[in-house]
């Protein structure tokens, strides 16, 4: 008869693998984040470029109304949360609430702490989608997000394995092409290859099962 019971040790060497992360690394993962992500924001801004999600409709909005990024970005995401409480729990929700707020803030207050003399267009395409997309990684590595597409898109790979990254590329490249309508059509181009830079950050780094950290 063979026994099919687990192997106890096997079971301690699991659960070694998922390490929680204390309180006080998740605040600071919840502050680096949140400021790489302004500070690709002051990139596109100051470039004249947006991006995906409730991030690149906020962009739309201030460009054609002139309203503030960060008042537009906050109230954009209030309609998610019920979602996020729904399906991700009250801990997620918290975070990222926490995360749209410090957004809504550093993306008003960075461009007084940094200013460009001179932005090449393609630098700032670029490397602001990096640095946007590292600011996502840290926050979906910690339990948290920018809301918006970010909320359904953790939702979609928790649910049913789809990439989170995946999913926010096809979300992003919709709302970039719809900004033809805004901006000028080598502007357009920039921003679908920022967004592309931005979720290759997302689709590389972030796989369901491949990150073993928790909060």
């Amino acid at each position: 008869m063979n026994d099919t019971s687990p192997d106890p040790r096997e079971t301690e060497t699991v659960a070694e693998l998922f390490v929680r992360h204390p309180l006080w690394e998740d605040a600071l993962a919840l502050l680096l984040g949140t400021a790489m992500v302004a500070l690709g924001i002051a990139f596109y801004s100051q470039a004249g470029l947006l991006t995906g999600g409730t991030v690149g409709l906020a962009f739309l909005l201030k460009y054609l109304a002139g309203w503030p990024f960060g008042a537009v970005f906050f109230l954009l995401n209030l309609p998610f949360y019920a979602l996020a409480i729904w399906r991700m729990g009250w801990a997620f929700t918290l975070r990222t609430a926490c995360a749209v707020g410090l957004v809504s803030l550093l993306a008003e207050l960075t461009p007084q702490w940094v200013t460009f003399a001179q932005l090449n267009v393609l630098y700032a395409a670029l490397f602001g989608g990096f640095a946007m997309g590292l600011g996502l990684l840290m926050l979906f590595r910690h339990r948290a997000s920018l809301g918006g597409v970010n909320i359904l898109a953790l939702y979609l790979q928790e649910r049913f394995g789809l990439r989170a990254g995946a999913v926010q590329m096809g979300v992003d490249a919709a709302i970039v092409l719809a900004s033809v309508f805004v901006v000028a059509p080598d502007k357009v181009a920039l921003s679908v290859l920022g967004a592309v830079a931005l979720n290759m950050v997302l689709a590389i780094n972030h796989r369901a099962g491949r990150y073993m950290g928790v909060s």
